[in-house]
């Protein structure tokens, strides 16, 4: 679905008009199209401080063709060595003044060091005291289309370093913003290549349409061979995407008893699995008061009771050692909504699912992360009244709403070894939502 404020901001002349009376136009976003590449930075302009982390930030971004420049249009700050209240003065003296060059839908990166690998109180509160400030400096870029990021990096995880700044400086990374990642050593780092996802098979549940078949484009396009999956109605859709996209479509309702044997099965025919997308999910809503059993019922039984016993099923057969699992979570199962009591609780369980998947696979090499998008334009959301609608798509810092590709290049991302160093985690897809996330 369109949106109007932001092709009105295409227009420069209505962007100053508008401007100099005080109505801000959100900023069009520079969206990747393509795969990732192996210089995701050529003709980018980049400033790099600090080298608490061993890392040659230059050499690094220079790497990713990057040219070194004061005015750039990346900045990353090593700010890992920071140390109480004087040390934080490093993000006032250097970002200070550059972040008001930064150009629009620039990147900025601060590296820090998780509080629990810091020796002293005053290096550990330091540290923690970078994602108030990241959360902040990306409020304050949102208005030009520019994304902050905070990465701790563990000791012993400074080689996965590279693989999450492709995504964050790049513009595949358009619609996250105000985000902690945390680095840890357990997988092993691999170089980038080209078709990252080649030879290798992810399936993904909800693709016949949103985010899903989004999803199932995105990974196809990395070289995927794609398992979707969907509901016997929505057959049609299935299987022109899967035709699309190359993949292999199987109808199935996630909550049936024979689904995760028939998904294993399928997946054994086709070599096993490297991914899994959880991506299937369901609303209900209605405050908790007048909310029925069948409604209640329902989004529990879709949105966790299925992905716990599919995963099970997935976890003891098809899914490959160093394969990946992508949970769908959703900004209300962290903020919580009015009427969403029963989809809340189960976004919420995906993030925990996260962590207690993570631990229990690591042993096998596999990576596992939730994904919590915000208010994305589909056809759900279209639905909604009109000042409910606008309400959400400007109350974040890019003050517009994301697509769905915004939320597979995220899933995509996590799929791939790009994101070798992230286990256990949740990654918000909206666009550094203003208010409970």
């Amino acid at each position: 679905m369109s949106d109007y404020l932001v092709n009105l901001g295409k227009n420069s002349a209505a962007r100053g008009v508008l401007g100099r009376i005080g109505v801000p136009l959100p900023q069009e976003l520079r969206r990747a199209d393509g795969p990732f590449a192996a210089r995701p930075l050529d003709g980018r302009l980049a400033w790099s401080f600090g080298d608490g982390l061993g890392v040659d930030l230059s050499a690094l971004l220079s790497g990713l063709g990057a040219t070194s420049d004061d005015s750039p249009d990346v900045i990353v700050l090593d700010a890992s060595d920071a140390t109480g209240a004087d040390g934080l003065r490093v993000l006032y003296e250097q970002l200070g003044p550059r972040v008001r060059g930064l150009a629009r839908n620039g990147r900025l990166v601060v590296l820090g060091r998780p509080a629990d690998a810091c020796e002293t109180l005053e290096h550990a509160v330091a540290q923690d005291g970078l994602d108030g400030f990241v959360r902040s400096v990306a409020k304050e870029l949102g208005r030009r289309g520019s994304t902050a990021h905070l990465v701790s990096v563990a000791p012993g995880a400074e080689g996965h370093l590279e693989g999450v700044l492709r995504f964050l400086l790049s513009d595949h990374s358009a619609y996250v913003t105000g985000q902690p990642f945390a680095l840890r050593p357990t997988l092993d780092a691999t170089p980038f290549t080209a078709a990252p996802l080649s030879g290798k098979t992810v399936l993904v549940t909800g693709a016949a349409r949103g985010i899903g078949a989004a999803t199932a484009r995105r990974l196809a396009i990395e070289g995927a061979q794609v398992l979707l999956v969907d509901r016997e109605d929505s057959k049609e859709e299935l299987d022109a995407v899967a035709e699309e996209v190359g993949g292999v479509a199987l109808c199935a309702d996630v909550t049936a008893e024979d689904t995760p044997t028939r998904l294993a099965a399928k997946a054994e025919e086709l070599g096993g699995i490297h991914g899994v997308v959880h991506n299937a999910g369901v609303t209900r809503d209605r405050t908790l008061g007048r909310m029925s059993d069948a409604e209640w019922d329902l989004v529990l039984q879709v949105n966790l009771g299925a992905i716990l016993r599919m995963q099970a099923t997935l976890n003891d057969g098809p899914l490959r050692d160093g394969g990946r699992v992508v949970l769908l979570s959703s900004t209300v199962g962290i903020a919580g909504n009015v009427g969403q009591t029963n989809y809340a609780a189960t976004k919420a369980a995906m993030v925990g699912l996260s962590r207690r998947l993570a631990d229990d696979l690591a042993p096998r090499g596999i990576g596992v992360y939730a994904v919590a998008p915000g208010f994305i334009e589909t056809r759900m959301t279209a639905a909604i009244p009109f000042a409910t609608r606008e309400g959400a798509r400007r109350l974040n810092n890019l003050s517009q709403g994301g697509l769905p590709q915004d939320v597979a290049e995220a899933i995509t991302f996590l799929c791939t070894p790009l994101a070798s160093g992230l286990s256990g985690g949740v990654l918000r897809v909206c666009g550094g939502q203003l208010l409970g996330a």
